[in-house]
This record gives structure tokens, sequence and C-alpha cells, in this order.
């Protein structure tokens, strides 16, 4: 199993060259299996893991996500990076008690938002939380990803110009991996790419883009992650076999992946962990 330092080790070299999808399991055994096909790194989802426990997203306490985030780390060799919402803190001293805590678990990154109830945080008070952050994992040792997000284009303010100044006004402030959840177009991909350069670029492709890795990668994005959406996936078959029983077929059950399959994985996969 390697070590805190090599998985931190790794995940920054991931954002030093080239281009990798960073997948978000929602539990362990999701995170087991992303393993087992061979990604570079993992990355915590809110809502997945929300959804997971009955909860909308974000109204999750930090303490389960905290624990939530240990429990990924401890139960697979790769990189972990937290979805960390907005900090859990309305205060920059609070988001530096928060990231603390965060570091302390064993994540190889973290990402704070820009928002707290889906509404924009004046920037001023934005930089000064990122700067927090951006302490507390440099009082840690410094060798954790900060990401800093901006997410206009999530709460009604699709203002690439503002999502422009935000990104280059957190990476100032220290954030080592920029990130605007709800880009989609090639244009505005390249915008922010050149405006954030020498600094990776997160896209978040939570949909069936026509798009490929290459077609990312060639536009200058070092990191793609998927957030929710493959938790989505999972709920969408799960919800429409199950709207299938009540109203009296089974038919929703044709693409479930056989017993032995799963089953043998998973057993397989217990043994190499022992």
């Amino acid at each position: 199993m390697p070590t805190v330092a090599d998985k931190r080790r790794t995940f920054r070299d991931l954002h030093r060259r080239g281009c990798f999808v960073l997948p978000n399991p929602w539990d362990i055994g999701s995170a087991r299996y992303l393993q087992h096909l061979g990604f570079k790194a993992l990355a915590t989802t809110s809502s997945g893991f929300a959804w997971s426990i009955g909860h909308p997203d974000n109204a999750v306490a930090r303490e389960t996500v905290l624990a939530h985030c240990r429990a990924l780390v401890e139960a697979t060799d790769l990189p972990v990076n937290c979805d960390f919402e907005a900090g859990f803190a309305d205060t920059p001293e609070g988001v530096a008690e928060s990231v603390r805590l965060c570091v302390a678990t064993g994540v190889a990154g973290l990402s704070i938002e820009d928002t707290i109830d889906h509404k924009l945080i004046p920037i001023e008070d934005a930089v000064a939380r990122m700067r927090a952050a951006r302490a507390a994992i440099d009082a840690a040792g410094g060798d954790a990803i900060l990401v800093g997000r901006a997410e206009c284009f999530l709460v009604g303010v699709p203002d690439l110009g503002e999502t422009i100044r935000r990104l280059k006004a957190y990476a100032e402030a220290g954030a080592d991996c920029l990130y605007a959840p709800g880009i989609r177009t090639r244009e505005q991909i390249e915008a922010i790419v050149h405006a954030v350069a020498p600094k990776p670029l997160n896209v978040l492709v939570g949909y069936a883009s026509e798009m490929t890795v290459a077609d990312y990668a060639a536009m200058g994005v070092r990191r793609i992650s998927i957030g929710g959406a493959m938790a989505r996936a999972a709920w969408g078959g799960f919800i429409r076999a199950a709207k299938g029983l009540v109203e009296g077929r089974f038919d929703g059950l044709k693409d479930a992946i056989p017993h032995a399959e799963i089953n043998t994985f998973f057993r397989d996969d217990l043994k190499r962990r022992s």
C-alpha cells in the first residue's frame, strides 16, 4: 500500500503533464472497482455520497464527510481528491480549520467552492477563504493539491469573464488547480485554459459529451472529473428497475451485472487487500 506521501507525489505529478480522468466513486465498493479498471486517481462526489446516505447534496455534516474521505483513502492505493464543498465554514478561519482536518484524513487534494447556499461569495471573501485554505495546507506540509472552483455557471451567472476573473484570483491566492464546473463549449474551455496557464484546468464532464478525452487534452485540459454523474447513472438504473417492479414488470433487471461476475471481483479483490 502506498503511503499518503506517495499518493500525494503521484497526484501532483499527474497534474504536470498530459490529461487524466478523475472518476468519482461514492463508496468503498465503487472506489475499489474504479481502481481495478486502471484509473490513476479518484475524487469524492459530494452529491453521490450524500444520496448514498439518504441526504441531499450539500446537506452532510463535516464530520461525516471527513469520515467518508478517510474511509476511501484507506480503501484504495490511489490518490483521492476531496470534493470539500465550500469548506464547511462561514469565515476564512473556519475554512482553514476544516482544511486542516481534511488534509489529516490523507487526501491528496481538495477543492473549495465559492458559493454558499447556491449564491456566489463576493470575490474578496472568496479569495480570503482560498488564502486560508492554502495556509492550512502549507502548515501541514504543503503537498496536498488545492483546487479553486468558480461556480458561476452552476448558480445562474454564466459569465465567462467573471469566471476567469475569479479563477485567476484563486490561482494568485494559492490554488494549484482551477475548476469551473458548468462550462462546456470548446471556446469556453480554451479561453479558461489560456487564462489560468500554466496552472492546470479541471473540466467537469457529467453528461454524454461528444468530445473524447483526446479532444479535451488537445484543448489543454489537464484533468477531467465526472462529479455525481456516475452515481446518477447507477441511480438511473436502480430507479428504472424499481418503477418497473411497481408496475408489475421485471424488464428493468435485464442490464444487471451477473451475481457471479461482481461477487468474484469483490472476493478476489478482498484477498488481494488481505
